[in-house]
């Protein structure tokens, strides 16, 4: 139901909102929304193919990283173990602040203004790595024995054995990453400067607080802009056109989560 009065509030006269409250469906139909949001549909569609490419290889690279770093956590006879363990559990506990990390991203690694501002620092998440360390120390340990009587190395037995076993957690874990890609703005607010570089949820932030600031500020023929800028409907089209994809993306990871875990307690 939230998400039917969503849609039907994109599609809703302004004035009908303010009067009427938001309704589940539309007493008053109006494209303004969307007309306002694809007054320029190059940068919006720039946007989009920005967003989708740091999503795409932000997780795609978070998920290899995690998984290595997790499967070596998980090994027993890795002597350095325990305190790269604790290692990774401490960033859990402390951050450095937001200046020293802007200064770490800006300055240090030269980041700012590329896109690897936006990759780089979302990639790898303390929680995600002992999720997926915790999935990985309840693979049975004979099967790795026997991989390593066959010859098999440490790669070997990664790609082959564990990662096929692990479907529900590089599912879990795929999907995270995703959500938090998708849903970044911060990143770009700190480090990106050109318009052309801007993902999808920074650009639609700007669009809709300019609104707002032009609605609350101006005057039109002794009535507030209200009348005519669509500062609620534009608010729900912005949720529309961010969340559509991600509930496609989501019901197939969905199907693909629950069809790893039949899998993976049939063979247990």
């Amino acid at each position: 139901m939230p998400f039917v009065i969503i849609i039907s509030s994109s599609v809703t006269d302004e004035m009908t909102i303010i009067k009427e409250g938001f309704q589940l469906f539309p007493r008053n139909f109006s494209w303004t929304a969307y007309q306002f949001l694809f007054q320029h549909p190059e940068d919006l569609l720039r946007a989009y193919g920005v967003t989708i490419a740091v999503t795409v290889t932000g997780t795609v690279g978070g998920l290899l990283i995690t998984s290595l770093l997790a499967y070596t956590l998980s090994r027993k006879e890795f002597i350095f173990r325990n305190p790269l363990n604790f290692y990774v559990f401490f960033t859990m506990l402390f951050n450095g602040g937001l200046v020293p990390y802007y200064i770490l991203v800006a300055n240090v690694y030269d980041l700012k203004g590329s896109l690897l501002a936006l990759i780089l620092p979302l990639m790898v998440n303390a929680w995600n790595v002992l999720i997926m360390r915790t999935f990985f120390v309840q693979v049975p340990e004979a099967l790795v024995e026997a991989a390593r009587i066959e010859g098999s190395g440490e790669y070997r037995i990664f790609f082959s054995i564990m990662v096929p076993l692990s479907t529900p957690v590089f599912a879990t874990i795929g999907l995270f990453l995703v959500m938090s890609y998708w849903n970044d703005w911060f990143q770009a607010l700190l480090f990106i400067d050109d318009r052309a570089k801007l993902p999808l949820q920074y650009l639609l932030y700007n669009i809709l607080r300019n609104a707002i600031e032009v609605a609350s500020l101006s005057r039109v023929g002794g009535q507030t802009i209200n009348t005519i800028m669509p500062t609620e409907s534009l608010k729900m089209a912005t949720v529309v056109i961010t969340v559509a994809p991600m509930t496609i993306v989501f019901l197939s990871i969905q199907r693909y989560f629950v069809r790893g875990i039949t899998v993976g307690s049939v063979k247990g």
